[in-house]
């Protein structure tokens, strides 16, 4: 039952993440969100403000005896990822995340939780909201569309902070504080296809991807996850081989930052292939489960009859198609030649689509370095180039370079030490966190980004580390009594 989390600790903190799991915040859909926490801000008669891109910002004096304390910014993002389960009935725009308790961790049933980055707001809120705590003047920074283009601290204006040291609260490793991430951009694809009539004497199967673990783009990229995607390609690139195959639809993956846990693709062969086609789809099965059998346990791959008999593609754009997601790299590209087993430069091949005559690709590039980016999303641009697919890249936003000199790392050291009685990884992160845009607006801006242990995140098996949680909120609070005088 989602009441069960209100019997957590910090109650303050669980509590406003319940009511922030009752509110539906799609990305580019903040509205109810955003006016939650406006209503909040009012009714703790804090100065809150509504710039002009949609981003929150609350204010909230330092408490007695921490006048003299920099102001801090606490960041986080009101939007959150939405992905379910194929089986599961549940509209983001309006529906109220179910959590529960399984052991040691808080979950969504079927969906998405939404601790990326609720347990951030929530955060925020609690200690805008406790007048017993020790504290410098807090700026609380909510952003909007942070998963799916960063808007909101794209838009953010130069003179809206006052604040020179920012606390990120959007990090998924409880005992790691990060000081640098990388860089991104999005390489979107577009290649022509025109329907054509199936005929008579054929047969339509739905053949589906199911069971994968998906997962965040940057944070789980290296962790030898399958996508969708490219599964379901294999077999459609072999049946072409072996069988009188068409494609009619295929629709993988959803969000750009989200590695492809599930697709589908209906395909039209004759009635006398259809016993081949079923075979070579099991065949595939035994091969990705022995291919994956430690990173996938609950693969599965279904083949069923589907009924209805739509247009198929033209076989040129099929094949177009297929030989440009085999060839199309996914994954892992570089790891870094200066941080031990951090990832450099990844690409995520997150989505399939088929819209009014056009089949759309998203792709995402990621790199801590600047031209290896670059040269990502210039491979990814020349594989779709070779079969004249439409090509464009996003502006994309820039990675934020560690400060090793950073006045608030050192407290946060000391702080974790003194809390937790051993030393907290400082490290950069392959996932993009807004640090890297609010640091170009503010160079003077001193950051770091620390958060509970959330795994799965981008997928319905995103969950949350209870005790993790208890020791973010502990962590938090002793840094802000730590903060450094002006």
């Amino acid at each position: 039952m989602s009441n069960e989390i209100l019997n957590l600790k910090p109650e303050k903190m669980w509590k406003y993440f319940h009511e922030i799991t009752q509110v539906p915040r799609p990305s580019k859909k903040e509205e109810k969100i955003r006016q939650y926490l406006v209503d909040f801000g009012k009714r703790m008669n804090l100065e809150t403000i509504v710039d002009e891109i949609g981003n929150v910002l609350i204010r909230k004096p330092a408490s007695k005896g921490y006048e003299d304390r920099k102001t801090v910014v606490l960041q986080s993002h009101m939007d959150m990822v939405c992905e379910k389960n194929s089986d599961v009935e549940f509209n983001f725009d309006k529906d109220a995340i179910q959590t529960r308790i399984e052991g040691d961790w808080l979950k969504a049933t079927g969906t998405t939780l939404g601790a990326d980055d609720g347990i951030g707001i929530a955060a925020a809120m609690a200690i805008l909201d406790d007048d017993n705590l020790e504290h410098p003047a807090i700026e609380a920074l909510f952003t909007m569309d942070e998963e799916t283009g960063l808007t909101g601290a794209f838009g953010l204006s130069t003179d809206l902070l006052k604040g020179k040291i920012l606390l990120n609260l959007d990090s998924e490793d409880e005992g790691e504080v990060f000081i640098g991430c990388a860089g991104g951009r999005d390489t979107i694809i577009e290649l022509d296809y025109q329907p054509q009539w199936y005929g008579d004497g054929n047969s339509f199967f739905r053949i589906d991807i199911l069971g994968l673990n998906g997962g965040h783009s940057g944070d789980d990229i290296h962790k030898g996850y399958a996508n969708a995607n490219k599964l379901l390609n294999r077999i459609l690139w072999q049946a072409r081989k072996e069988i009188a195959i068409d494609l009619a639809i295929f629709d993988g993956g959803n969000l750009r930052n989200a590695i492809a846990r599930e697709a589908y693709a209906i395909v039209m062969v004759p009635k006398h292939d259809s016993s081949k086609l079923s075979e070579l789809v099991s065949n595939f099965e035994t091969i990705f489960k022995n291919e994956y059998h430690i990173t996938e346990p609950k693969l599965a791959v279904k083949i069923n009859e589907h009924k209805e008999k739509i247009d198929i593609i033209n076989k040129d754009s099929f094949e177009k198609l297929c030989n440009s997601l085999y060839s199309c790299p996914h994954g892992v590209i570089a790891w870094s030649q200066d941080i031990d087993n951090f990832v450099e430069t990844s690409t995520n091949l997150a989505s399939v689509k088929f819209n009014d005559g056009k089949i759309i690709i998203t792709t995402s590039q990621r790199s801590s370095v600047a031209s290896a980016l670059d040269n990502i999303c210039n491979m990814v641009a020349a594989n779709f180039a070779s079969v004249g697919a439409s090509i464009k890249h996003t502006d994309g936003y820039p990675g934020w370079t560690p400060n090793p000199n950073s006045e608030i790392l050192e407290v946060a050291k000391e702080s974790y030490v003194s809390l937790f009685k051993k030393e907290p990884k400082v490290l950069a992160i392959h996932a993009g966190l807004e640090c890297g845009l609010i640091g170009e607006k503010y160079p003077e801006m001193d950051m770091i980004s620390f958060g509970p242990t959330i795994k799965g995140a981008h997928s319905p098996d995103e969950r949350i580390l209870i005790d993790t949680a208890s020791m973010f909120w502990d962590y938090l609070i002793d840094i802000l009594k730590r903060t450094p005088k002006i």
